[in-house]
């Protein structure tokens, strides 16, 4: 008879793990951790049962979220903690999907990427930030994602760990097949990543465009209520003021996100006067984030262009809402349960692709949160959008935390989808990313600034942009169910 290991046993393993996975995590980006950290959690959970694979993976997932959900604190600790607390059940339910013993492998890799495409979803649109993907945003697996974006970038992680963990866990009589095993799966790891290195990025540029990304600067860490509306647009007005003159003169200019903050409708404003007086003095096309009431006890999240002419062109309706930030599910009964007074409307959701189209050229709209979903992206770059631009706002934020990881989410949708990314942001990080994902330009986070760039427009497709996530869901489907029929062929699993 065998008896079970002792809880710390496995917890503690399954802990480090997770804290491996954290820190491959922008801000720390040590991006091989996050292979160590998926070999070490896949050799602990080899002949556990269910029960305690389910406690090995929520250790795990504790490890992982406990740090990289950190700026969850940012609202309130008890929030965080839950937060974390019920992000750790994915990769639960992912330990506790993967067979005792044989079908392991196929199994462990699958269910570790069906579990984070649902935690990308669900529940309320779910929550990317924190996901694996992220902490390859320097490394090679990131070319994965030309070929099936995040989630194949997640799935060559979790099938990295597995190589490295079998290479290494090889012993006794089947040591030598354990080890080829092992050495075949990383073979065809990388000769997948040579794959979506050479596979079509985007094509030639179609021409190029001269731009200016304003950043007006500030103390970061407060939250709406702490700067006035019209100091956040006074310190944009300010920055953008020396490129009056600039020659050449930029074709776009993008400010952020929710710096022009109303009370009242644009229409008729002193904010739109100026707006379109500062876009007849540049000649450009002037993109800017803008709220503004609507009916009832809501608000419009929108990014409205102007054109050279300083009227409006074009107008975008932030598509994918953050919750409990601009808007708060079943409000009705989470509010006899917290205090919402720090959300008291909600914002309108849209519902267009993200494809504005202005004399710049066709640009594709993430608006902040939507630069972590990589479907955002795909409908616009479907659509006709040459270049992707995402005005954002996280000066809410103390730490560079979530600031990097948005980083991180720039160079990820810039190589699936084969399209440069400019990002303007009121505090940082604002950025300049290649379809190569290569950051040619980031700010210095609170510095008032205007970056510069030109940057090309293109309209190829990645094979992500032609297939999406579908192939890698089948993919994965189909492992789990080989897995677990292999499992089922050798013996009874508890």
């Amino acid at each position: 008879m065998t008896l079970p290991p002792r809880r710390g046993r496995v917890a503690l393993p399954a802990l480090a793990a997770g804290v491996l996975l954290a820190l491959s995590l922008p801000p720390w980006g040590w991006w091989p951790l996050g292979i160590a950290g998926a070999g070490l959690l896949y050799w602990r959970l080899a002949g556990l049962r269910r029960r305690t694979r389910l406690w090995a993976g929520w250790w795990a997932g504790l490890g992982c979220y406990g740090p990289g959900l950190m700026w969850a604190r940012s609202f309130n600790w008890y929030g965080a903690l839950v937060l974390i607390m019920l992000e750790a059940l994915f990769i639960a339910a992912a330990a506790a999907l993967t067979p005792r013993q044989r079908g392991r492998a196929p199994a462990f890799v699958a269910a570790s990427t069906l579990t984070e495409a649902v935690r990308m979803t669900w529940p309320f649109g779910g929550l990317p930030l924190g996901g694996v993907f992220l902490g390859q945003a320097r490394g090679p697996l990131v070319e994965l994602a030309r070929l099936g974006g995040p989630l194949l970038v997640t799935a060559g992680v979790w099938a990295g760990g597995v190589a490295v963990a079998t290479v290494l866990s090889a012993r006794g009589s089947r040591a030598r097949s354990g080890a080829a095993r092992g050495l075949v799966l990383l073979v065809g790891l990388a000769a997948l990543v040579v794959a979506g290195t050479l596979a079509p990025d985007g094509g030639p540029a179609v021409r190029t465009l001269r731009v200016a990304i304003v950043q007006g600067g500030g103390r970061r860490g407060l939250d709406k209520a702490e700067v006035s509306p019209a100091t956040v647009f006074n310190a944009q007005v300010g920055a953008t003021f020396p490129l009056i003159g600039v020659h050449p003169a930029p074709g776009l200019v993008l400010w952020p996100e929710d710096v022009i903050s109303l009370a009242v409708p644009l229409a008729g404003s002193p904010q739109a006067a100026i707006m379109s007086r500062l876009a007849r003095q540049l000649h450009t096309t002037l993109a800017a984030g803008v709220t503004e009431p609507a009916p009832g006890l809501a608000f419009r999240n929108e990014i409205v262009v102007w054109g050279p002419r300083g009227t409006i062109v074009a107008e975008f309706e932030k598509v994918h809402r953050v919750p409990f930030g601009e808007y708060v599910p079943y409000r009705s009964l989470i509010s006899h349960l917290a205090d919402l007074s720090g959300v008291p409307e909600d914002a309108v959701p849209g519902h267009a692709s993200g494809l504005l189209r202005t004399a710049a050229g066709p640009l594709g709209t993430l608006v902040s949160f939507e630069v972590f979903y990589a479907g955002r992206s795909r409908t616009s770059v479907r659509a006709g959008a040459q270049l992707l631009i995402v005005p954002t706002n996280t000066s809410s934020y103390g730490t560079a935390q979530v600031p990097t990881q948005e980083v991180a989410a720039d160079i990820v949708q810039a190589v699936e989808t084969g399209r440069d990314v400019i990002q303007a942001a009121p505090t940082g990080y604002s950025t300049v990313v290649t379809q190569r994902g290569q950051v040619l330009q980031r700010s210095v986070l609170g510095r008032r600034q205007a970056l510069r760039a030109t940057v090309p427009l293109r309209r190829g497709f990645t094979p992500y942009d032609h297939l999406g996530d579908l192939p890698v869901l089948l993919l994965a489907l189909l492992a789990l169910a080989l897995g677990w029929w292999r499992q089922r062929r050798s013996a009874p699993q508890s």
